[in-house]
């Protein structure tokens, strides 16, 4: 990589984006280099940065470069990391640039980071790697003595938090979702229109639509002492109605960023085959047609999850 710059994927203001290269801080002993081969496109906290509906916390602003999916292999590493070089790795992001944010960081095509952030996934994974995070924020949602019985959502979260459910030993669970084109694609648990299911006596509900409103229908749905897991990123403050969460001593968890030992289990799980990847990357694009790649990514229903393409990049 010469002189420590990179081509990234930049998001100068909400819905203006485009390839720039950028400078990259210097690599220190224990940093490695990733030339990215595939990155993702969240469709959920990448929506609001690029509609300009994210809230406020540390870090945010632009310009920015997105993206915390991505996968490539160590082209060079600090003194202290050399063994490193070789290593297919999946990264959560990075923040290396310095003319723009790395809030999130991932969608360029050379990243610095810390050792420690570039997981060895081992060539075999390729591509289906950029979902490792999406999985481990599945695996977060599991409660380790009760599965959840109902999902709301079935994109691509979804179907891995149904996926992750089986592979963690629970019962399959029912997913609820309410665009008809995204009820396809089960496997082996049931996909319904949320008005066609009577049941009322759920005791662990995840939701990972993202619906601000979701909360007092979800309630009229749990058993005496449920639990609803908030997995998704909600844009506006969420309410409910206390008079029925309090007849139901509802519970309510928010879940928040994938752990360590979520990871873990993730890549247990991947390994020896409980839980598939397989069929969740719908659309991808090359990284000279980024600003369309994004666009799809958001507006059409069909596309669960959209990928860059960064291997023909200079």
């Amino acid at each position: 990589m010469s002189d420590k710059h990179t081509v990234a994927v930049v998001m100068d203001n909400p819905e203006c984006l485009s390839l720039r290269r950028l400078s990259l801080h210097p690599l220190q002993a224990a940093d490695v280099v990733v030339e990215v081969e595939w990155s993702g496109i969240s469709s959920g906290t990448e929506r609001l940065l690029w509609s300009g509906r994210m809230p406020q916390f540390p870090g945010m602003g632009y310009p920015l470069v997105p993206g915390y999916e991505s996968v490539g292999r160590i082209v060079e590493a600090g003194a202290a990391a050399r063994s490193r070089i070789g290593d297919y790795v999946f990264v959560p992001g990075a923040t290396c640039f310095k003319e723009a944010r790395g809030l999130f960081g991932g969608a360029a095509r050379h990243l610095i980071v810390p050792g420690a952030r570039a997981i060895s996934i081992g060539d075999g994974i390729r591509e289906q790697g950029i979902l490792i995070a999406l999985a481990a924020t599945a695996r977060h949602c599991i409660n380790a003595e009760n599965g959840p019985e109902l999902i709301v959502g079935h994109g691509v979260l979804g179907r891995l938090l149904a996926r992750s459910t089986t592979a963690a030993g629970f019962p399959p669970p029912t997913v609820w979702e309410t665009n008809p084109c995204r009820r396809s694609g089960a496997t082996g648990y049931r996909v319904l229109s949320p008005d066609t299911d009577v049941r009322t006596d759920y005791r662990v509900i995840v939701d990972v639509s993202g619906d601000v409103t979701i909360l007092d229908s979800l309630i009229a749905r749990l058993g005496r002492g449920g639990e609803i897991v908030l997995g998704g990123f909600y844009e506006k403050p969420l309410s409910f109605s206390y008079p029925p969460s309090f007849l139901k001593e509802a519970r309510l968890r928010v879940a928040a960023e994938w752990t360590p030992a979520d990871l873990d289990q993730t890549l247990a799980a991947i390994k020896d085959g409980r839980l598939s990847l397989d069929g969740l990357i719908t659309h991808r694009m090359d990284v000279s047609q980024a600003d369309q790649a994004y666009r799809t990514a958001f507006a059409d229903p069909t596309c669960l999850k959209m990928i860059l393409d960064w291997r023909k990049c200079a």
